[in-house]
């Protein structure tokens, strides 16, 4: 049966819900109410809503429309850093996102990943009009990423797991300069003097050469991350002549590469403390490759507690609660969309002892 006169159709010939109500027979709101599963509409009348959409080719209310009265879309948007691909190839992210998805599925919210913005987008940005709810910087969130003036605009929760670091954002941390803290003193106990850390990228984006070695905390108010800034300020209490190298990238070949620019150093660290478990383990093969055994040769240290499979030797490392705080961070979620006004969580780490720490081999003049 065609839609009667008093349906028509919508604009630019798109079929509504009134049309589909014409065309079954019922009032409109009765087919939205069809459409919402409500128990209020018989078993035959359902049946006849749903074939005239069907004939229609009515596939339900348009979500926009639907999430403008309802004042909410039941979408939070999921920001990673980088491209999205890049994210399901780092093991941190995915135990972070696991958690946080676990979560707000169990309250009902769907997820929409969004890359971050390290530079503008030479055309509207597509977060403007996207029905979200709130908005997670789930890994790694920085102060200059393009999306957060965006997000801010649309006037919805932020929250940030270790970043960004501003008072508009509800953050998750992990105790990252007790950990590290507790990494250097360890290696301080055995015996190390000489220091080289290998450092998580300051720049996001594509893979690039490592930096420079230079003093620890040379230039630290530039360094924009509280986490990585945090971590190398706990090693420089502990070992404030250490040296650091930045490292071009978030992979292990990143962590290679700066490795071997600490170990090329007329006096070579004997221990290096890597800034997370990846760049560690590139560490390990940079080391190997040089014809040094680890740890007996030099002690190599991360932080996350990740599993690394490719890895023959357990990192003597820190572990995080990666997905505890990916759950953390739906709860606050949750929170703040329901009213609340949470604080700032803070979670602890564990040390764990591997097998890639040792006292140096012999005294290095």
């Amino acid at each position: 049966m065609a839609p009667t006169s008093s349906g028509g159709r919508g604009r630019a010939g798109r079929v509504t819900i009134a049309d589909v109500a014409a065309s079954a027979g019922v009032s409109t709101s009765t087919a939205s109410l069809a459409f919402r599963g409500s128990d209020r509409v018989l078993g035959d009348t359902r049946d006849r809503i749903l074939a005239a959409a069907d004939a229609l080719g009515y596939d339900g209310p348009h979500p926009v429309a639907s999430s403008l009265r309802r004042g909410r879309s039941g979408i939070v948007g999921i920001v990673v850093a980088e491209r999205v691909g890049l994210a399901f190839q780092n093991p941190v992210a995915l135990a972070t996102m696991d958690g946080l998805s676990e979560r707000l599925d169990s309250i009902g919210y769907g997820q929409l990943l969004l890359p971050g913005r390290a530079r503008p987008l030479p055309h509207p940005d597509p977060l403007r009009t996207l029905p979200v709810d709130a908005v997670v910087f789930a890994t790694r969130g920085e102060e200059f990423d393009q999306l957060l003036p965006l997000v801010r605009a649309r006037r919805v929760p932020i929250v940030g797991i270790e970043g960004p670091h501003a008072d508009d954002v509800t953050l998750v941390e992990v105790d990252d300069a007790g950990g590290m803290t507790q990494i250097a003193e360890h290696v301080a106990r055995l015996g190390h003097r000489r220091v080289g850390v290998v450092m998580r990228t300051t720049q996001p984006g594509e893979t690039r050469a490592p930096g420079p070695a230079v003093p620890i905390l040379e230039g630290i108010e530039a360094i924009t991350n509280g986490t990585i800034r945090g971590r190398l300020q706990a090693v420089a209490r502990v070992f404030p002549d250490a040296f650091r190298v930045e490292a071009g990238g978030r992979d292990s070949a990143a962590g290679t590469a700066a490795a071997r620019a600490l170990l090329s150093l007329g006096e070579a660290p004997s221990a290096i403390l890597a800034q997370n478990d990846i760049l560690a383990a590139g560490a390990v093969t940079a080391a190997r490759s040089l014809g040094l055994d680890v740890p007996r040769d030099i002690t190599i240290t991360g932080f996350d507690g990740i599993e690394v499979p490719w890895l023959d030797v357990p990192l003597t490392t820190v572990k995080q609660p990666l997905r505890g705080r990916g759950r953390e961070a739906g709860r606050l979620v949750d929170e703040l969309l329901n009213g609340g006004s949470p604080a700032n969580v803070m979670l602890p780490v564990s040390f764990r002892a591997g097998a890639t720490a040792a006292p140096p081999r012999t005294p290095r003049m």
